[in-house]
């Protein structure tokens, strides 16, 4: 009999699944993919660590989560400073000195500020919808070139049909500054995703290729308690209905050259393109391979968003007011589960970014075992 039945084996389950064990519980990790670490699963491609289901790039403020992912992975120095495709022209991402520059021929902070205050003025009052609390963010320019037409294609949805508060703020900097997230701690594992989930998983037992929702009752009668981090509503068997979801499809590309594009990420922001971003793999590692030599070919993906249905993989919670009052009785029912936790990203029904996903497994971990 096992302690904790952890369903998932992705940065939420192994983190727990690493503290349980470390507080001498015995643990058995259960995955219905053939892989370990979900979603930040990388796999060597040419000695390209290539990100499966989408580009991962860790950044904390929070030292606690720092500390605790580097003792189980190296990280390197990699800053993430996407570039911005509209119709051939380049721009500098996030929005800030380079950009506006490019945009407008302004030199200085004051020009640029002055530019996008004119631009703002459009919008009075309490902004009603995405186009319009975008335009009194950033200005008539930026929204139409950078933010319009990607933005529709990720949610499959016009701006004017898409709630103001999916972009309360969007980053302004009136410098030359072009590192995305700003966060005290950035970087890739050094060997990729896949190495750091193995080392968290280290010495635990492991069982891949397993539906857990296929086989309850059994995998049920083999633990005390079940941490749970697949989707809420199918844990329900879609019982109060299905919650919405943004999915995305990879098209992946090895590619006989040694450089593509020159960058980890290029976002394609005209609406015309069908995908969202090309990401090319390699730069998240320089482009070296372990002994620092130049990797000769490349991987690319590109990404295409599109509307969930089942059978597809959930990326991305559609957290407007129907899901969310939807997601609310999901919970209660969740909350009446006396053996069962649910967690992460589906079980929670929440975007977290990877740190946060971390913390939020070591504050279950620290919660839980304090009672046990």
């Amino acid at each position: 009999m096992y302690d904790y039945l952890i369903v998932g084996s992705g940065l939420f389950g192994a983190t727990f699944a690493r503290q349980a064990t470390d507080a001498g519980k015995n643990v058995l990790v259960i995955d219905k993919r053939p892989n370990i670490a979900g979603n930040v699963y990388t796999e060597d491609v040419e000695g390209i660590h290539v990100h499966k289901y989408g580009a991962h790039i860790f950044h904390t403020n929070d030292k606690k989560v720092w500390d605790y992912v580097t003792r189980f992975a190296d990280f390197n120095r990699f800053t993430n400073a996407p570039v911005a495709n509209y119709r051939g022209e380049l721009y500098s991402l996030p929005f800030n000195m380079y950009t506006f520059n490019r945009m407008w021929g302004v030199v200085t902070p004051e020009e640029a500020r002055a530019k996008i205050d004119e631009q703002r003025r459009e919008i009075t009052g309490e902004p009603r919808n995405l186009e319009e609390q975008a335009i009194s963010l950033v200005g008539r320019d930026i929204f139409e070139k950078l933010v319009k037409g990607y933005t529709e294609k990720q949610w499959g949805r016009d701006c004017r049909d898409l709630p103001a508060f999916i972009i309360k703020r969007l980053p302004v900097r009136l410098t030359f500054d072009n590192n995305y997230f700003n966060a005290l701690y950035q970087g890739i594992p050094i060997g990729g995703y896949t190495n750091l989930v193995e080392r968290l998983l280290s010495g635990i037992e492991v069982r891949l290729s397993c539906d857990y929702l296929e086989n309850k009752a059994e995998f049920d009668a083999l633990a005390d308690k079940v941490v749970y981090t697949g989707p809420i509503d199918a844990y329900f068997d879609y019982r109060l209905g299905t919650l919405e979801y943004r999915s995305v499809r990879f098209e992946t590309e090895l590619l006989d050259m040694p450089n593509f594009q020159g960058n980890a990420a290029v976002n394609y922001t005209d609406r015309e393109t069908p995908f969202t971003r090309i990401i090319e793999h390699k730069w998240f590692e320089f482009g070296k391979d372990a002994d620092g030599n130049d990797l000769p070919k490349t991987v690319i993906s590109r990404e295409y968003s599109s509307e969930w249905k089942k059978g597809d993989e959930p990326y991305y919670p559609v957290n407007d007011e129907k899901n969310g009052a939807l997601y609310a009785e999901y919970k209660k029912l969740a909350d009446a589960e006396a053996k069962v936790i649910f967690g992460g990203r589906l079980g929670e029904y929440r975007y977290y970014d990877m740190d946060q996903t971390v913390a939020a497994a070591l504050s279950l971990a620290e919660r839980e075992l304090k009672k046990a």
